[in-house]
Parts: structure tokens; C-alpha cells; sequence
């Protein structure tokens, strides 16, 4: 017999025996299980009470010692076996949670079970200790058992036992099994339920009876969000939060800004009856995507700020967008606590499930640089997304299944039950504020009717829509409940919703009468934006951007400065020590030297700085060492954050590897921070194309549909040199189709000093445009490509710039280009001697300075041709756009395109093909 089958034995009284003298001489020589026991025996106090009559010296004498361990034992298994059903209620107890408001139930796991365990119904009235479960030492199975059921499978469940951290996980447990999950609401707070409940279902109501067939994208099924977001902004106010920005995509949008934002409804069925058509020619978006403001004033008189965001039928992608608004406004305050300002984040469950977007957003809420003290995350489970059920849709048992990435709760609950709604919500929010991390609430309903109003959902979910059919509403049934509670009357409640139709009805009778306006904000954002403005780029003149040379050459030294006893890199100190020259003007300013003075004369001037992206702080192609790093210690230094005692912050941080989520959320921070220079660096400038939905959606497009402006700068990387078709091309064609009625800046500066004008201007100028800057690769450490101080101290950023040869009556061609070719075709023309070809560079593409341009050519002979070089194959770069504006003559003069060949890809990836096709290009400029 082994070691471990005696052990189980308690009828070898030989053994024990042996193992009790063991015991006596070594406590230490026996297996752990016996040596527990021993101790309880000599008077010990343990998990398992002995009977009194029970005496150490007689324990192995006779058969009756035997039964009696045998008892002990077996009640030491009986606890485990209660312990394991506890953690297993903790942990799959959600499995059997009545989420669903059609009524569907999953099967029960057998470890939910009772017989699973090996008890039966007469175990039901043991008693066992409850030892893991705040509250008495001692309670019946059955009492475990039930306030196990009513916490974790009632109309919550939760997933929450994948965190780590134990205090969150007891933290968590002690508030929800000490209410068994239900929260305690006064009378007041369940009338205020049902007529938020009622404002809901009755709006929805009114617009499908009187604007029959429109889209909405109804709320019908899923009228909870409304006391939702009602409570949550209520029990926020109350845990003090000051502001709320909040992101949702189309279904229930109208709702909400009716509902919570109160916006006026008179406006929303202007937008039904499309009473402002000539106003909105080319411009403007569907009602159902739009933004807006207001102030909050609790029912303790408390004020928040609630901002719901503009967002376009992309669903997920306004997810950073929220996040980087609310980190700026923040910022702005110094809440550096991240206590004041709180996101809420409305998802459908097929987007949640389905979207990149939402992984990349999570993955931000705990990086340093984009963490805002946590997100409420609302997934508004419609069990559908458009037609597809969710068993096609998705390969997790939940939609929120991706959140488990995180270190953070899962709340699971019936919108059907308002008052388990109103429970998660309070749990929720207070979690957040307590932690400072994100959470997620999925919210299970149902959709009455199909992806829109028009959509027959019957075509493929027959049986479901028959029995959403019969469903009454959750208001009825929530004030059915509430009267038969005697919380309420019928009359009551008839009465709340009559009160409402009238209004509804009053504001569709105004709706001819004037507009009306979002309210002013009372101060913060409001009065910030006044300062800037966007429209044409010629109401907005030119700014100076120079810095005095002195003031220049005192903040390079400064950049060279390191702390007492900070050990750099080898390679940094001659870093440092060329930067040292460049002050002493014994050496031309590089492309890395004039961003870092851009950065450090903005940020001593008070304008705070914000740069982001793959790789930034030291540049991805080891060009801007922003920050340092002390070689034996680690510790990290930044020179740009230690200028001047009051300077304002410069952030300079890398990103996650991550385009569209990173972009958005600088997008989103542009937005509400106009007076910072805010930046987003992509590794290259080609991988921009998968923040696609970011670009065209929101940058290029959110001044025209919404009237919403930014000053977000991307620095893209750009230029041939042989590194393959993803690690050339910015796709620049693809900004310039965007490019329309001034929306937004494009530029490739060829020399550091217009590269730090162009930053100045974004900051000096008060036009407030997105700004794509092409930046170089090659050029970062060209030997032609230097500026002086003195360029830097004066002027300010040139569109274009002239032949830096001056102009004569021989000649016979005129070369115009832009970035990088400019310098090979420069080479070119001084080591062939070539005397009769001239060089323009177009430094910015749009908006395009023509007279500029035609100034630039005046002093050439009319005779002379106008080519076009590019390094992009010539279904690319800016020769489409060019010829789409100036057509087969420029000034007068023809214009062609020298360029490679139209390709399907951008650039070869053999360095040596690359050679070849750059030699015969420059070589083709000048035949």
C-alpha cells in the first residue's frame, strides 16, 4: 500500500501510530495532512471542531479511534468540497445567470451542481464554515448555496476571477455578496427609473409614428442605456467626476441625444423633415451620427460636463477618438489623478466581438501615455449584428471576451431588470474611480426591429422576431412591477408618459420655427476654440515663426545637458557634441536639431507639446534621441522636459504597435486641446494606410460633416531609396484625394528650417487644420540637407521654393519636384554643368499656393517647358492631383511628368532595381 492510499486510511492503525511517534520526536518528517491533524488532536485550534469526549492519549486504541478519524477526515473533505463549489459559483456562475431578456437559458455546468460534489438534498441543512464569504463564521449549505445563486445567478453575472490581484478580486467579492448583488433603491429612485424609462420607449414611439419608414436606428429593445447613462452620470457626479465624454455608434444615438444629452427634440425632427437641404449642400452628416454638449445638473445640484462625441458609421473607431479627448481635457486641469473626467463608451456586441479597433483601444487604458483613469465600457448586446446571430459572428462564448485581456471585471446583465441594471452601473463607476481602470458592463436585450426601419428582420430570424413580437416593453413591465409593489399607481405612471407625448407633440409643431443651438459651455473648451478658426486658408494670413538666434542657441545647449552623474551611450555623447558645434555654429543644423529647437522654443513659449508613435522617442531611424538612457542604470532622461521651470510639458512617447487606435486617440486629443502642437509619427509613412478610417472619416472630413476642427500634425516618412514597396511611399495620392475646400494642410519641407517653420506655424497661426507633413529617411543625415541658425531665426515657412540658381534667358526646361528628388536631380545638373534647366520645389501640395507657383516661373523664358519629377510610379504621388488642377499647361508653359512607370505597387524591393530605376528617372529629367 502506498504512502498516499495509507494516508487515506485511518483504519492502519499501525501506520498512524508510526506516523504519531514520528509526529511527537519531528512534526516536521510528517506529510502535512497528518501533521494538521495531530495538532488539532493536542488541543489545537483548527477548520474542523472535535467532539469534547475526544482525548489524544486514547487515539489509537480500538476500532472506534479508527471511526472517529475516518469522520474527521471525511468532514475536512466535505469543507474542501463546499470551498471549491464556492470558487466555482465565483467562477462560472454567470454560466447560468438569467441574462437573456427572451428568456434562453444555457445548460447548467455539472460543477454548479450539488451532486457534482457528492452531496445530496440532506446536506443541504450541514453546516460548514463560510469562512471565504463575508458574514458569519458558519452557515448551512443551503444558505451558501443560495446567496451564491442570488449573487452570481440572479439577472447579473461576473467575470472577474481571470484578475490577478487579489485585493481587486476581494474587493469585488465583498460588495457583491454582501448585497447579493442588489442595490437598495428608494421610492424616488425607482419613479426617477421608470420615467427615464418612459422617456425612452416613448420617443422611440413618436418617431416611428410620425416619420414612418425613416431611419432612427431605434432603441426599441434595449431602452435600459437610457436610465443607464442616467445613473451612472448621477452616482459619477456623486464620486466627483466633473466631465464625461462619451462615444456610441448609431442605434439609440437619437435617443440618447434626446434623452441624456438634451438636445431639443424640435431639432431632431427638423433633421426628420430635412428643412435645411440648401444649407447643407456637400456637407453635413445624418442626424444619427451627429455630436453634442450640455451641462449636467444632478439631483444634488452637482454640475457635469457631458460631451457625446460625432461619429461616423465606422462603429468602433470613435473608441480612441473618446479616450484622447477626454486624457487632453485631463491634461488641461492638471487631473493628473485621472479622478475629474470619466469616458463612457457605448458598443454594439457584433462590433465589440468583431472590430480590431476595440483591441487596440484596451490595450491603450494602462500605458502610461494614454491612460485616462479607466473606461465604462456599455455593450448594448443585441444578441444580432444586422442579420448574422452571434454563433456566426463570433468564436467566444460572449461578445466581451476580449476585455479579459485586461487586469478588469465583466458585468453581464439583464436589461430587462432596470433595478440589476442600476447595481452594475454603481458597481461599475465606483470600481473605476477606485481603481482607475477600465470595466465592462454588457448589457443583454434584444433589437424590436431590424438593423433600421426599412430592414425586414423576419427574412432571417423568423422564430426570433415572433417572440420579440409578443414582448411588452421594458417600461410596462418595470411599472407593472413597481404598482404591484406599491411603489407607484397606473395612474402615475399613464400620467408621466401622457406629460411627455404632449411635449413631443408641442416640439414637432415648432418645428418650423428657427433652429435651436447647443447651449454655451460655461467656460473650459468653449471659450478656447474662440481663439481659433478654420475655413479658407487665405482668411488666415501668414504668421512669422523665427526665434532669435540667441534664444535659439541657449536652448541647443540646453538640450545638451544631462544630469550630474548620468552615463550616456557612447554614440550620444557625440550626439550631444555635434549639437554642442551646431550651437557654436561650427557645424549646419540636421533635420533632427531644428524638430527638437520647433519642440523646445513652442514649449518655453507655453505650448505645451505632444508627440506619439512607434519608436518616437528615439526615432525609428535612430535620428532623434529624445530621450536618453543612462547605459548602467536605465533610468531614462529627456533634455526637452527640463528647459525652464515654467515651461509647458513636452511629451514625447512611444506607442504601442498600433496605427488606427494611436491616431485616434491623438485625433481625439487635437480636438479638445487646439493650443498644443500634437503629433503623430508612423514608423513609416506607409503604414498610415491602416489608420484609413481615421484619415478619411475624421481628419479629412470632420470640419466638413460636423464643423469640428484640429490641429493634428502626421509625420510621415517618405522617399525612395530601394527599402521595398512598404518602406517608401506615404501613398501622398491618397491625401490629396482627400484634399478639398481647405480641409487640411500636406507639405514636404526639403530642409530642416522649413520643417521647423512649418511646425511654428502649425502652433502660431490661429487656422487650426490637420497638417501631413512628408517626412525624410535619407535626408535625415544628408550633407546637403543642413540649415543655419540664422534660417531658423528669421522668415518663415516658403510653398515654394526658387532655384537657388538665378534665373536667365537660356533657359530651356524648368524641373519642378518636391522632397528628396530635388536633391539627386541638384547633384545631377552641377556634376553634368548643366546651365539651362532650373529647379522649383513645391514645398507645399495643399492648399496649393498657384500664385506662388506662377510667380516662380515668371522670370523664365515663356518657351521653357515645365516637367513634373517624381520618384512615385506615375499612377502616384501628386502628378494626378497636379494635372487635375492645371491640366496640360502651367503659366502658359506645357507641362509633363517624368516619373516610373504606372505600377500596382509602389516600389521595387531589389536595392538594386531601385538604383537603376532612379538613375534612368534623373537621367530622363534632363534629355
Amino acid at each position: 500500500m502506498s504512502d498516499e492510499t495509507r494516508l487515506i486510511d485511518p483504519t492502519n492503525l499501525a501506520f498512524v501510530e508510526e506516523l504519531y511517534a514520528d509526529f511527537v520526536r519531528d512534526p516536521g518528517s510528517v506529510p502535512q495532512i497528518w501533521r494538521e491533524y495531530f495538532q488539532r488532536m493536542d488541543g489545537h485550534r483548527g477548520p474542523v471542531r472535535l467532539r469534547p469526549s475526544f482525548k489524544p492519549a486514547s487515539i489509537f486504541r480500538g476500532r472506534t479511534v479508527a471511526a472517529d478519524l475516518q469522520h474527521d477526515l471525511r468532514v475536512e473533505s466535505l469543507q474542501d468540497r463546499v470551498d471549491q463549489l464556492v470558487r466555482e459559483y465565483r467562477v462560472r456562475g454567470h454560466m447560468i445567470a438569467q441574462l437573456d431578456p427572451l428568456g434562453r437559458r444555457r445548460p447548467v455546468p455539472p460543477e454548479l451542481t450539488i451532486e457534482y460534489y457528492g452531496f445530496t438534498a440532506e446536506d443541504l441543512e450541514r453546516p460548514f464554515s463560510s469562512r471565504s464569504i463575508k458574514g458569519p463564521p458558519y452557515r448551512t449549505l443551503g444558505d451558501i448555496l443560495r446567496r451564491l445563486q442570488n449573487t452570481y445567478c440572479r439577472y447579473i453575472g461576473v467575470q472577474y476571477m481571470h484578475i490577478d490581484d487579489l485585493h481587486v478580486r476581494e474587493w469585488l467579492q465583498e460588495r457583491m455578496e454582501s448585497s447579493e448583488n442588489r442595490i437598495q433603491l428608494t421610492r424616488r429612485q425607482q419613479y426617477r427609473i421608470l420615467t427615464r424609462l418612459t422617456d425612452a420607449v416613448i420617443f422611440e414611439d413618436f418617431i416611428q409614428k410620425k416619420f414612418i419608414g425613416a431611419k432612427s436606428f431605434s432603441l426599441e429593445g434595449a431602452e435600459s442605456l437610457i436610465p443607464l447613462l442616467d445613473l451612472t452620470i448621477e452616482f459619477a457626479a456623486e464620486m466627483g467626476v466633473e466631465e464625461i465624454v462619451l462615444g456610441m455608434a448609431h442605434r439609440g444615438r437619437l435617443n440618447v441625444l434626446a434623452n441624456i444629452m438634451g438636445k431639443s427634440p424640435r431639432q431632431i425632427f427638423r433633421e426628420f423633415e430635412d428643412l435645411d437641404a440648401e444649407a447643407n449642400l456637400g456637407r453635413g452628416d445624418v442626424k444619427y451620427h451627429l455630436g453634442y454638449h450640455t451641462d449636467w445638473t444632478t439631483t444634488t445640484g452637482r454640475e457635469v460636463h457631458l460631451a457625446l462625441c460625432f461619429n461616423p458609421s465606422h462603429l468602433e473607431y470613435v473608441n480612441p477618438v473618446a479616450l484622447g479627448r477626454m486624457r487632453a481635457k485631463q491634461d488641461r486641469i492638471g487631473d493628473t489623478q485621472r479622478k475629474r473626467g470619466m469616458t463612457i463608451l457605448i458598443h454594439g456586441d457584433a462590433a465589440f466581438a468583431g472590430e480590431g479597433i476595440v483591441q487596440e483601444t484596451l490595450n491603450l487604458s494602462e500605458l502610461d501615455a494614454y491612460r485616462i483613469g479607466g473606461c465604462i465600457h456599455v455593450i448594448v448586446n443585441n444578441q444580432i449584428g444586422f442579420t448574422t446571430p452571434p454563433e456566426e459572428s463570433r468564436s467566444s462564448l460572449y461578445c466581451s471576451a476580449i476585455g479579459k485581456m485586461l487586469q478588469i471585471p465583466i458585468f453581464h446583465v439583464n436589461g430587462e431588470d432596470p433595478e440589476s441594471v442600476a447595481q452594475v452601473m454603481h458597481l461599475a463607476t465606483e470600481f473605476r474611480q477606485t481603481f482607475g481602470r477600465d470595466v465592462i458592463v454588457d448589457m443583454y436585450c434584444y433589437r424590436r426591429r431590424g438593423h433600421n426601419e426599412s430592414d425586414e428582420p423576419e427574412f432571417t430570424q423568423p422564430l426570433l422576431y415572433k417572440q420579440i413580437k409578443r414582448k411588452p416593453s421594458v417600461r410596462d413591465s418595470y411599472r407593472d412591477k413597481l404598482v404591484e409593489m406599491g411603489q407607484i399607481t397606473r395612474e402615475e405612471a399613464d400620467a408621466i408618459a401622457e406629460a411627455l407625448r404632449e411635449r413631443l407633440e408641442q416640439e414637432l409643431s415648432a418645428v418650423h420655427e428657427p433652429p435651436v443651438q447647443p447651449p454655451p459651455r460655461k467656460g473650459g473648451l468653449g471659450e478656447i476654440w474662440q481663439r481659433y478658426r478654420g475655413g479658407p486658408d487665405g482668411s488666415v494670413p501668414e504668421v512669422e515663426t523665427g526665434v532669435p538666434k540667441a534664444r535659439l542657441i541657449e536652448l541647443l545647449e540646453k538640450l545638451c545637458e544631462l544630469p550630474e552623474g548620468f552615463r550616456p551611450h557612447r554614440k550620444i555623447v557625440r550626439f550631444l557634441e555635434n549639437r554642442r558645434k551646431m550651437a557654436r555654429e561650427e557645424k549646419p543644423l540636421d533635420w533632427a536639431t531644428a524638430e527638437a529647437l520647433a519642440f523646445a522654443t513652442l514649449a518655453v513659449e507655453g505650448t505645451r507639446v505632444r508627440v506619439t508613435g512607434q519608436d518616437t522617442a528615439r526615432g525609428t531611424f535612430s535620428q532623434r534621441h529624445a530621450t536618453l538612457f543612462d547605459v548602467e542604470t536605465g533610468e531614462p532622461y529627456t533634455p526637452l522636459e527640463h528647459l525652464a521651470p515654467d515651461q509647458a510639458p513636452v511629451e514625447i512617447r512611444n506607442s504601442p504597435l498600433s496605427e488606427s487606435g494611436v491616431l485616434g486617440f491623438e485625433y481625439g486629443y487635437s480636438i479638445a486641446y487646439p493650443d498644443a502642437l500634437v503629433a503623430w509619427e508612423a514608423q513609416f509613412g506607409d503604414f498610415a494606410n491602416v489608420a484609413a478610417p481615421i484619415i478619411d472619416q475624421f481628419i479629412a472630413s470632420a470640419e466638413d460633416k460636423w464643423n469640428s476642427l484640429s490641429g493634428l500634425v502626421l509625420l510621415l516618412p517618405h522617399g525612395f531609396e530601394g527599402q521595398g514597396p512598404e518602406h517608401s511611399s506615404a501613398r501622398v495620392e491618397r491625401f490629396l484625394q482627400l484634399c478639398a475646400e481647405d480641409n487640411m494642410q500636406v507639405v514636404n519641407p526639403t530642409t530642416p528650417a522649413q520643417y521647423f517653420h512649418v511646425l511654428r506655424r502649425q502652433v502660431l497661426r490661429p487656422w487650426r487644420k490637420p497638417l501631413v507633413v512628408l517626412t525624410p529617411k535619407s535626408l535625415l543625415r544628408h550633407p546637403r540637407c543642413v540649415s543655419r541658425l540664422d534660417d531658423l531665426a528669421g522668415g518663415y515657412f516658403r510653398r515654394v521654393l526658387p532655384d537657388d540658381q538665378p534665373p536667365h534667358e537660356r533657359i530651356r526646361r524648368i524641373l519642378l519636384c518636391s522632397g528628396k528628388i530635388w536633391y539627386e536631380l541638384s547633384e545631377r545638373r552641377q556634376q553634368l554643368g548643366i546651365d539651362d534647366v532650373a529647379l522649383i520645389r513645391v514645398e507645399q501640395y495643399f492648399p496649393l499656393a498657384r500664385k506662388l507657383l506662377e510667380e516662380a516661373l515668371a522670370p523664365y523664358p515663356e518657351q521653357a517647358e515645365v516637367i513634373w519629377v517624381q520618384e512615385e510610379p506615375r499612377n502616384m504621388g501628386a502628378w494626378g492631383y497636379l494635372r487635375a488642377r492645371f491640366g496640360e499647361t502651367l503659366a502658359g508653359r506645357p507641362l509633363r511628368c517624368v516619373s516610373r512607370p504606372a505600377s500596382a505597387s509602389p516600389a521595387t524591393g531589389s536595392p538594386g532595381s531601385h538604383k537603376l530605376e532612379q538613375e534612368r528617372l534623373v537621367q530622363q529629367a534632363y534629355e
